[in-house]
């Protein structure tokens, strides 16, 4: 049991962040909360570092409740990064709302611990603890803005619509469950190995693949995510746009891939039809935003139609390409959020139209969001076009090579609107009384590093490509 035990550490020290922070939350006067963000980001940064002892390892504890595995181990550590990064742009926003910076912080690490768990679920039950345990507390974090109206709104929808989405889920699982008697997802593949495809299975693998399919903000399941972008603080919509979002792809994968790769003529059928949705219609609703996270909203919903070609590929190199496009992804998106959030509490909006000039008024918010918009477009040489490149070269090994022509064509569709708030920044002028804006320490170290590690894995991402196939292969060797 304590041997066992020793492979939980990084979420055992996660959950004991988590409990402290509210602690001391609670004990320290309102003067001195401000060292609670430090506190939190040094150990998360230790939390990391501890995360590297696991890589390479692959254990199965609790009788296969819980899997420490590559492919978890790499999913924890993009969780990580996103959770550092969303810590250090939340530093402003909670500056300025001057209240309870120890819950904020607790509930951004009983997130992460929620990430970690549905990572690593090696059964269903543990799977949902996971995935509920997420969602609540984004629930809490999407109306953490007391008095504000939108901010309100969001929190109710995620309630609702989260609501509903887990009631889904739950109820494929429980056909799921129904028809193999057991949770266990290594169970659930052996027991379909043997038996015979009835129609309830394939009703709860829909119910399945329609829940995952809100996490990662699919089409025709993506309705919640415009509203709840717009309405969320900015630093919790970042964090909720990229780590919420991985964490249901990595429960996704484990599922179909582990548990269900006999029923994959099945969900193959829909995850292309998922996935062309999800491209064409992110990528053309995108076009007439003129707010600046819905736009980035329908881009992210793109986004996770182009992660479905991974999926659809059923390969190592779609897996790999995943993997690659995910953890550049966080970057990418949470850079482009930390300078809508900066230009925000600057200028109190996230219309398009205001940005207008802003390479002039900070030519560091400017030059970070042309990179992290061309990123996302996937123009060479930035790391977006190579995660493209992985992903269409996978769905294209499938032998669909149409399909990746539908995704190309709809990437050259969203750089249009990625050049119109760029265009904006820098061919805009700027209001006559328009003032430079200020960005604090914090901002600037994660829209810096955002950009560096953009613009360094589109030019060599060797390594990282490497990391991503080594993953992949132990994951799914074929």
């Amino acid at each position: 049991m304590l041997s066992e035990l020793s492979y939980l550490k990084v979420e055992l020290v996660t959950a004991a962040l988590c409990l402290t922070l509210l602690v001391i939350g609670l004990l320290l006067p309102p003067d001195q909360k401000k060292g609670i963000g430090n506190f939190t980001l040094v150990t998360l940064l230790g939390i990391l570092g501890l995360t590297l002892f696991n890589t390479g390892s692959s254990q199965t504890v609790f009788g296969g409740t819980y899997i420490v595995d590559p492919f978890a181990t790499f999913f924890k550590q993009l969780f990580l990064i996103a959770a550092i990064l969303t810590g250090l742009i939340s530093r402003d926003f909670l500056q300025q709302i001057s209240y309870n910076h120890g819950e904020f912080y607790a509930l951004l690490v009983a997130a992460l611990l929620g990430m970690m768990i549905m990572a690593s679920a090696g059964e269903l039950i543990t799977l949902y603890i996971g995935l509920e345990l997420m969602t609540i507390t984004f629930c809490i974090l999407a109306c953490y803005k007391k008095g504000d109206a939108k901010s309100a709104e969001a929190g109710i929808k995620y309630i609702i619509l989260g609501a509903m989405s887990s009631g889904v889920l739950l109820y494929g699982l429980s056909l799921v469950y129904g028809i193999t008697g057991t949770t266990a997802i290594a169970g659930i593949a052996e027991s379909l190995t043997s038996g015979q495809i009835s129609p309830v299975l394939i009703l709860g693998m829909i119910f399945l693949l329609a829940g995952f399919a809100f996490k990662i903000s699919a089409v025709p399941f993506h309705m919640w995510s415009p509203d709840i972008y717009e309405g969320s603080p900015t630093p919790v919509t970042a964090f909720l746009a990229v780590a919420s979002k991985a964490a249901g792809l990595a429960a996704f994968l484990r599922v179909f891939m582990v548990a269900l790769p006999s029923l994959e003529s099945y969900w193959i059928i829909i995850a292309v039809v998922l996935a062309i949705l999800t491209m064409v219609l992110g990528n053309l609703v995108a076009i007439p935003q003129t707010n600046i996270k819905r736009m980035l909203a329908y881009s992210s919903i793109a986004q996770a139609g182009y992660l479905l070609l991974g999926v659809i590929a059923f390969s190592s190199l779609g897996i790999a390409a995943i993997l690659f496009h995910s953890i550049l992804y966080v970057f990418a998106n949470v850079g482009a959020f930390a300078v809508a959030g900066a230009f925000s509490r600057a200028t109190g909006s996230d219309e398009i139209r205001d940005y207008s000039g802003l390479a002039q008024r900070s030519p560091l918010l400017a030059a970070v969001m042309l990179i992290c918009l061309l990123s996302l477009a996937g123009i060479p040489p930035l790391a977006g076009f190579v995660g493209k490149f992985y992903l269409f070269t996978a769905i294209i090994d499938k032998g669909m090579v149409w399909l990746a022509f539908i995704g190309i064509g709809m990437s050259m569709v969203s750089v249009y609107y990625y050049l119109i708030v760029a265009k904006a920044m820098y061919l805009g002028q700027p209001p006559v009384e328009a003032e430079p804006i200020k960005i604090s320490g914090g901002t600037q170290v994660a829209l810096v590093i955002t950009m560096l590690v953009t613009i360094f894995f589109g030019i060599y991402p060797t390594p990282l490509t490497n990391v991503a196939l080594a993953v992949a292969k132990a994951f799914l060797p074929f």
